[in-house]
């Protein structure tokens, strides 16, 4: 079977290193007189970290229900797909009774656990759902789920304020930089750059009903680019502008690379 990370978003892992390096950097120079402290701090927040994750799986067993062939067949043949092309590992699919349009991955160890609400069922098709499963996909085959934690345990050690804020920045900066690359791992999973593009307007315009509710959502989105005040906000967000998410779909769906890793994934359906 083919597996591959190299839709992994060209700046992610540089991000991630500068991120790294900012951390110690911040932990050394603004923690020299308690490095010790930090450092218990860091093991705190781990196990802290360990310990949620643990109390968030066991939750989700009281609230959501694990997808199978026999209680939803389509939406587990959606990602038995995902799943051949992009050969994540061990991953475990969840329905969870919601009201909004989401979903999200955690887990430390195998499996790793992908949520979807059900609300996504309703205003999504296959293409746009496998859009959604192959991005979060995407999470657990670039190690983000752990890495997440770990990160943010570091990131979390009592700074003064402006190195803090240094902190909070490269660590917000690092995970837009990790859904850039599982935005190129949904279009894998997807193999429609015009789905994936639609996933991404649905889940800010969940009430699209027509051609025109999509263009005037499209137009709205493409506004929010052009705002000074959105742009400085994003700095501080886990996700990029979604406009700046389908442009980086666009522009990375006419490339060499992607027409290489999708046909090579493709090829996992038959094997």
């Amino acid at each position: 079977m083919y597996r591959t990370t190299a839709y992994r978003y060209p700046n992610e892992s540089l991000i991630l290193a500068l991120t790294i390096f900012l951390v110690l950097a911040v932990i050394i120079i603004s923690a020299t007189a308690t490095f010790c402290l930090s450092g218990l701090f860091i093991i705190v927040i781990l196990a802290m970290a360990i310990y949620t994750n643990r109390s968030h799986h066991l939750a989700l067993m009281r609230q959501a229900y694990p997808v199978r062939p026999d209680n939803a067949p389509n939406l587990a043949k959606i990602a038995t797909v995902c799943h051949r092309r992009l050969q994540p590992g061990p991953v475990q699919l969840y329905l969870l009774k919601a009201k909004a349009l989401n979903a999200y991955t955690f887990g430390l160890s195998d499996p790793k656990v992908i949520v979807m609400y059900e609300p996504m069922l309703q205003v999504m098709d296959p293409e746009e759902l496998a859009f959604v499963i192959g991005h979060e996909m995407g999470h657990v085959a670039l190690g983000h789920t752990w890495l997440n934690t770990i990160l943010g345990g570091m990131a979390g050690v009592p700074a003064p304020f402006g190195a803090a804020v240094i902190l909070y920045a490269a660590f917000k900066w690092w995970n837009r930089a990790c859904e850039f690359s599982c935005d190129r791992a949904g279009l894998l999973a997807s193999g429609s750059l015009s789905k994936s593009i639609s996933a991404l307007v649905r889940l800010a315009a969940p009430n699209i009903r027509s051609q025109a509710d999509f263009d005037n959502a499209m137009a709205l989105l493409d506004a929010q680019d052009d705002e000074v005040n959105n742009r400085i906000m994003e700095m501080f967000q886990t996700h990029p502008l979604i406009i700046r998410r389908i442009n980086q779909l666009r522009e990375y769906a006419g490339s060499a690379e992607y027409k290489r890793l999708q046909a090579a994934v493709d090829k996992n359906l038959a094997a």
